[in-house]
């Protein structure tokens, strides 16, 4: 039986692995993908931004996120409140600044934002910059960029759903932080969406059973219809395959079944695309992370975040163990993204999961996670 730690470091993991596969295609249709890559089109990591397999804004906000989120329960600990979306809109400003220095300054706040690979500039959405960039912190009365619904919301948001919470409250909260940067209805509500699948995937729902359920949710909500209708496109291009006997006998779909049903469903840039990319591929391929990830990001589209997406669930519903690790070890960052989530384990469950390097003492970890 899979632990807490191995579902939020396959989870973190698998979205920085995600991210790494899809870096250098990122901007590439699928027939430059495959001119320059061969017919089946990326089969293994390779090199962007002149890096080998490296991670992009897209794992990059997540561990802020992760960051922000730690922040938040030490506050609320030693404090006694807590306002989360402010919390997370001081970590995303904190990212802000590695997008703008070649390397930290000679002072920050905290520990992750003293980490030299993080300052690097990795195509970052517009409306993530312009939104953290704005004088106030945008809110659900009066959102950041209101017409805006990019990926940024999505690819970012997967530490919501590892809390240890219910799934509403995953939901609630990456609402809230979604509009800190994109206000349109799909980018937040699609924020929601995931971090709902991701609660119910660490509680041991399949994939597939927890898109399901995000569905259900979204279709509540009166401005749902563009999520709604994209989780209902992968789920049903998920069902077809299955019909068709393409991915049988526990082998996932043909390379190029997969990416004609990936092409579909759109090409990634804005939320709901994004969403459903991924779910498609975690589902179809639901046994093979592999497979999933190529999948993910062999297409006409925003291809690291599809596939940091697609890598977030699968890696929590599988593990880290069940991700390849030739890739993991190749991986920019891997050490980082392991400690990472493995704070955020030992701050949810009071280091009952995970060694405590400073045997309890709280001043070394309030240092490192100052609460706020």
């Amino acid at each position: 039986m899979l632990s807490y730690r191995d579902r939020v470091r396959g989870c973190l993991l698998g979205g920085a692995v995600g991210d790494a596969l899809g870096a250098g295609i990122e901007f590439l249709s699928l027939d430059e993908i495959r001119r320059a890559h061969g017919p089946a089109g990326v089969t293994g990591l390779t090199e962007a931004y002149g890096v080998f397999a490296p991670i992009t804004d897209d794992t990059q906000m997540t561990l802020f996120t992760a960051e922000g989120l730690i922040r938040a329960s030490v506050r609320g600990r030693s404090r006694g409140i807590c306002h989360p979306p402010t919390v997370l809109w001081q970590a995303y400003q904190r990212w802000l600044v590695t997008q703008r220095m070649n390397k930290p300054p000679a002072e920050v706040s905290g520990w992750l934002a003293a980490q030299p690979v993080l300052y690097a500039s990795r195509a970052p959405g517009n409306a993530c910059l312009s939104g953290l960039s704005a004088p106030k912190m945008g809110t659900p009365e009066s959102p950041a960029n209101p017409d805006s619904k990019g990926c940024g919301t999505v690819m970012r948001s997967a530490p919501f759903g590892l809390l240890r919470r219910e799934p509403e409250d995953a939901w609630s909260l990456a609402v809230e932080c979604a509009v800190l940067t994109h206000g349109h209805p799909s980018g937040y509500l699609a924020a929601g969406a995931f971090a709902w699948i991701v609660a119910e995937v660490l509680e041991g729902a399949s994939v597939l059973a927890a898109a399901t359920s995000a569905l259900r949710r979204v279709e509540d909500e009166p401005v749902g219809h563009e999520v709604a209708r994209a989780l209902r496109a992968a789920l049903g291009a998920a069902g077809e395959i299955a019909a068709d006997g393409a991915g049988s006998a526990g082998r996932p779909a043909e390379p190029a079944v997969m990416a004609g049903r990936v092409e579909t469903l759109g090409a990634g840039w804005v939320a709901e695309e994004a969403l459903a990319i991924a779910v498609f591929c975690a589902v179809t391929a639901a046994d093979d992370p592999r497979a999933a990830l190529l999948a993910a990001v062999n297409h006409s589209g925003d291809s690291d975040s599809t596939g940091a997406i697609c890598g977030n669930l699968v890696g929590a519903a599988l593990g880290e163990y069940a991700l390849p690790v030739d890739w993991l070890d190749e991986l920019e960052g891997h050490d980082l993204v392991r400690e990472v989530a493995d704070d955020l384990v030992r701050e949810v469950t009071g280091s009952a999961e995970v060694a405590d390097p400073w045997g309890g003492a709280t001043t070394e970890w309030a240092a490192r996670y100052p609460g706020g």
